[in-house]
């Protein structure tokens, strides 16, 4: 039997009966079931820019023992476009739409973005997760400055340029050679995906990274990977079974990214052969999950009294102040908020390249620039930019002027946008300042928004 549809949308309720936004107000997922309505469920992930479909070869070998759901993405096939900020919200969305099935317990499998969701959810929802399998996926998915550069390419220029190079990082030049048709067809599905939720996918690709959580994963893990995929490789799928207790590793010969497209009988076989000896197992062990338990406030300890040989003289009764809170350091959130901004490979460079004579001021400048200003809650990153461009034109300072142009395009400034706020600069702060801007912007913004060959 199967079965596709959204979530209904429940009838309005009064204001009486209303209930404050939260995690069940989330977006709805687009899902379909296949299999057995009695069987054991077993969720489907697909990866960044495919729909459901990718799974299509699968399907019927396993909805022969299972009750198979497979969803789609924010902004994928027919899930609504609001996007998702980071693995832990897309988590929580596909948690969601278990709660309202009615689903406990099942055993995931997903592929690439999908499976940094089925880690996040083997380390968030142990107790609901029977078994795991994790296909072209890593604990860490390239580097950061790769993902947020790819966002920038799709905003500057919409999802066409990536569309037409995802076969490339899929498929083997082989396959893609001899199978025309599944090529047009993966072109098709990047194209039609909502840019804004690629975009956001995106940023939360460049932000997973569960490298030190993963020996938490307690689940039976099959890491499946194809032989030549050049985005998440073996070395990738070699690093999750070293971290993961109970994990076996999959090599698919003469496969690339997009493993069950590319061999679907391989990875039918190693997923039926997984989830049949691991599942039992688990769901014997635990057979659903357990009731909440109300946990009580935590206590604080008292504060150490200074010993004392004598009774001391009593006190008269006041006022009680509050010892003042300790003011958290702002190096890290400092350091996080700058790499994000102007990526990883630029702060390596400049705190690395800093000896002992330049060590004091890059902490500095990560300890009160970006941990104290940029990560204040009155302005948004894009507004931060806009400030920070016009004063570096100000100043004529052409060298910084270069990376923080590379920061508004992360931030989510246009190339159109930039180029408005130098002309306006040309008014307030002169032209020769802003003609010099803008032949360093032009160039900026050519290299990061031409997609790469």
């Amino acid at each position: 039997m199967s079965e596709t549809q959204t979530p209904q949308t429940q009838t309005p309720q009064t204001p009486e009966d209303a209930e404050p936004l939260g995690a069940a107000a989330a977006p709805a997922l687009q899902y379909r079931f296949d299999g057995p309505e009695d069987a054991p469920v077993l969720v489907l992930g697909p990866s960044l820019g495919t729909t459901w479909h990718m799974w299509d070869r699968q399907v019927p070998d396993l909805a022969r023992q299972w009750r198979v759901l497979r969803y789609d993405l924010p902004g994928h096939g027919g899930s609504a476009a609001q996007p998702a900020a980071s693995v832990a919200e897309l988590t929580g969305r596909l948690l969601a739409l278990l709660d309202e099935l009615g689903v406990a317990t099942f055993g995931y499998a997903g592929c690439s973005l999908g499976g940094a969701i089925g880690a996040d959810l083997a380390l968030r929802a142990p107790h609901r997760v029977a078994s795991l399998a994790l296909v072209a996926a890593s604990p860490r998915f390239g580097t950061a400055d790769e993902y947020r550069q790819r966002g920038v390419i799709v905003r500057t220029n919409g999802l066409d340029p990536i569309s037409r190079t995802a076969p490339e990082r899929w498929f083997t030049p082989g396959f893609a050679a001899a199978q025309p048709a599944i090529v047009d067809w993966a072109v098709q599905m990047v194209r039609t995906t909502d840019p804004g939720c690629y975009i956001a996918a995106c940023e939360a690709l460049a932000a997973f990274d569960v490298r030190a959580d993963l020996g938490r994963i307690g689940v039976p893990t099959l890491v499946l990977v194809g032989s030549e995929d050049q985005v998440t490789g073996p070395a990738e799928a070699r690093t999750l079974v070293a971290g993961i207790p109970d994990a076996r590793l999959a090599v698919v010969p003469g496969a690339s990214h997009l493993t069950p497209v590319e061999q679907p009988a391989a990875v039918t076989d190693l997923l039926v052969r997984h989830f049949s000896t691991s599942w039992q197992d688990t769901l014997s062990a635990v057979p659903a999950p357990p009731a909440p338990v109300a946990v009580p406030a935590p206590v604080a300890p008292p504060a150490p009294f200074p010993a004392a040989e004598e009774p001391a003289e009593p006190v008269p009764a006041g006022p009680v102040q509050p010892a003042p809170a300790a003011r958290p350091d702002p190096y890290e959130a400092g350091m996080k908020v700058r790499r994000e901004v102007l990526g990883d490979a630029h702060v390596d460079r400049a705190t690395e390249g800093a000896d002992g004579f330049g060590a004091d001021f890059q902490e500095l400048i990560t300890r009160y620039a970006w941990g104290e200003v940029w990560t204040r809650e009155g302005l948004d990153r894009r507004t931060r930019s806009v400030v920070t461009l016009t004063a570096l034109v100000a100043g004529g300072h052409l060298e910084e002027l270069a990376f923080h142009t590379r920061a508004a395009l992360r931030n989510g400034l246009a190339p159109e946008e930039i180029r408005e706020v130098l002309i306006q600069t040309a008014v307030y702060c002169g032209v020769p300042a802003a003609n010099s801007a803008f032949r360093v912007a032009q160039q900026v913004i050519r290299e990061e928004t031409t997609p790469q060959d």
